[in-house]
């Protein structure tokens, strides 16, 4: 216990500037006793150094770990293989390459993005893939590149193509939420809450929020942890919230539960989640709402209704195809379709999970965007459901490329966590985050300064979406949504190449699941189409 306190009241990361100081003092004083002056200038610079960095503002780790941080740094001005091979270095369980790391830091501090030398990819090597380019560029007046979701609703949203995908609260440090949320009003793209539902975090600085709303009802249930209409309605009529997403699975995580340990639940985040301060905060595997298709477009709707007329969807990592067919029959035998749907890829997700449900559970992305896109396409549906996505989000190629595949626009997690300076040091559930990013230590999240952290956010967005536009320039299109599958090729063997509309897509006829023969139409939808049904997510 005397050690946790101690801890509490002086970090040991402080040690080496602590030993400074001392020494730099009984150097100090050695020295006007006949002793050595080196030592007292040594020390001395070393203390001004430690001093420095408490005080700056632009480096999260120096102001952790003071003087002691600079080795990192000066591994990586000494040589930059250095940084790429130990200060960066992958292994198995890292889900971002250090190129893709590196460009995001590049693009968040301003830097320039431009490589010399080539590619560093094998153009060669089986899976490599490129965008086609037209000989007439186009000219694009603007990198904001925008939809509408909702257009038919009482409050429709002019939405971004990238915005920040969902973290929670509790997940996240209240510094790093104000930093991105920040950072989403500057740009004017929208922030999702995660299931942790709104905090004053996510209110100081009046970014678009996305509010999730997920099986635990958190900002809107009751004691017993069912769901509470009315203070729903308070929370979603809140102008700063644009769109209502309920979350039904995610890609960390699909089908799987969570319980947030009560020493966790701190007066903060039991204020936002609505729930008791110290005790198990539990995220239950389903909904209690509603248990089948049908009970579940009449949520929708009436989400709809009680937020004033804001779009409406849900978020899911695929996973039993029939039970996402079920879902698209009972929009059909309802009338009611949601304003949105956001497909996350099992490969994604910046939360905490059992290792087998990280490798192993739920469908990736790019299956589950085809699926979800194609049914829509056959049901006749797509053109009033935009189709979002999340999962391994990073740079403008991943962002045309999905859309290319079915996406109306791009969510991004550890994006834009890596903007806000997260080294992928792994130790999220640890509490001892160096940057101060995934941590509720109050000491550790003061390294993350929101207004530094905040623009780099902003220059993160603005770099993507400005390469984006150089993409779509390049193309000959007009908008990123006009790249299509035949704009991206892939190698598939040592000398053959096809386009993801040749390799991957085959979309499905507008309205062919409508008919009585589906014959001609991909085995999944001949096998599980027909026994699908709107009554039950079980199979007929």
């Amino acid at each position: 216990m005397l050690l946790k306190i101690l801890h509490f009241v002086y970090p040991m990361r402080y040690l080496a500037f602590t030993l400074c100081v001392l020494g730099f003092i009984s150097s100090l004083l050695l020295w006007a006793d006949g002793g050595h002056l080196a030592p007292v200038l040594v020390l001395g610079y070393l203390s001004v150094v430690g001093l420095h960095d408490l005080l700056q503002t632009k480096r999260s780790v120096l102001r952790n770990y003071p003087v002691i941080g600079h080795m990192r740094f000066m591994l990586e001005f000494i040589r930059p293989e250095i940084r790429q091979y130990f200060i960066e270095s992958d292994n198995e369980a890292a889900p971002f390459s250090r190129a893709q790391r590196s460009l995001v830091y590049q693009r968040a501090k301003g830097d320039s993005d431009k490589h010399p030398f080539g590619s560093q990819r094998d153009a060669y090597a089986k899976g490599f893939e490129w965008m086609t380019h037209s000989v007439a560029p186009s000219t694009v007046a603007s990198h904001d590149f925008r939809i509408t979701i909702g257009a038919d609703t009482a409050q429709p949203y002019r939405a971004s193509v990238f915005n920040i995908s969902a973290m929670s609260f509790g997940a996240l440090s209240a510094n790093a939420l104000q930093a991105l949320n920040a950072g989403a009003k500057r740009g004017g793209f929208a922030h999702d809450t995660g299931e942790g539902s709104i905090s004053v975090h996510h209110r100081k600085h009046g970014g678009d929020l996305i509010w999730e709303v997920a099986s635990g009802y958190f900002g809107c249930r009751n004691e017993d942890g069912s769901f509470n209409a009315d203070k729903f309605q308070t929370n979603a009529r809140d102008p700063q919230v644009k769109l209502i997403e309920i979350k039904l699975s995610q890609g960390a995580k699909p089908g799987h539960g969570g319980v947030l340990p009560g020493p966790k639940v701190t007066a903060e985040i039991a204020q936002a989640r609505g729930v008791p301060m110290g005790v198990d905060c539990v995220s239950p595997a389903a909904h209690s709402a509603f248990g089948t298709p049908l009970e579940m477009m009449h949520f929708i709707a009436r989400l709809r209704e009680l937020s004033g007329g804001k779009p409406t969807g849900f978020k899911l990592c695929i996973g039993h195809p029939w039970e996402w067919f079920a879902m698209v029959k009972a929009m059909l035998e309802t009338g009611i379709t949601p304003d949105f749907i956001v497909v996350d890829g099992t490969e994604g997700g910046t939360g905490a999970a059992p290792l087998e449900f990280i490798d192993h559970m739920g469908t990736p992305l790019q299956e589950g965007l085809i699926l979800v896109h194609n049914t829509l396409r056959g049901a006749g549906l797509r053109e009033r459901v935009k189709i979002g996505c999340a999962g391994k989000v990073i740079n403008a190629f991943d962002i045309a490329r999905l859309m290319a595949l079915g996406a109306d626009w791009c969510n991004s997690a550890r994006g834009f966590m890596f903007a806000l300076g997260c080294l992928q040091a792994q130790t999220c559930h640890t509490g001892s985050c160096p940057t101060g990013v995934a941590t509720q230590d109050k000491v550790r999240q003061q390294a993350l300064v929101v207004p530094d952290k905040s623009a780099r956010v902003y220059h993160f967005h603005q770099q993507t979406l400005h390469a984006l536009k150089e993409l779509v320039q390049a193309a000959g299109v007009q908008h990123p949504n006009d790249i299509t599958a035949h704009h991206i090729v892939r190698r598939t063997g040592d000398h053959t190449v096809a386009s993801l509309a040749q390799a991957l897509l085959h979309e499905v006829p507008v309205g062919s699941l409508l008919a009585d023969d589906l014959v001609k139409l991909p085995e999944l939808y001949q096998r599980h189409w027909a026994n699908s049904r709107a009554q039950s997510f079980s199979l007929a």
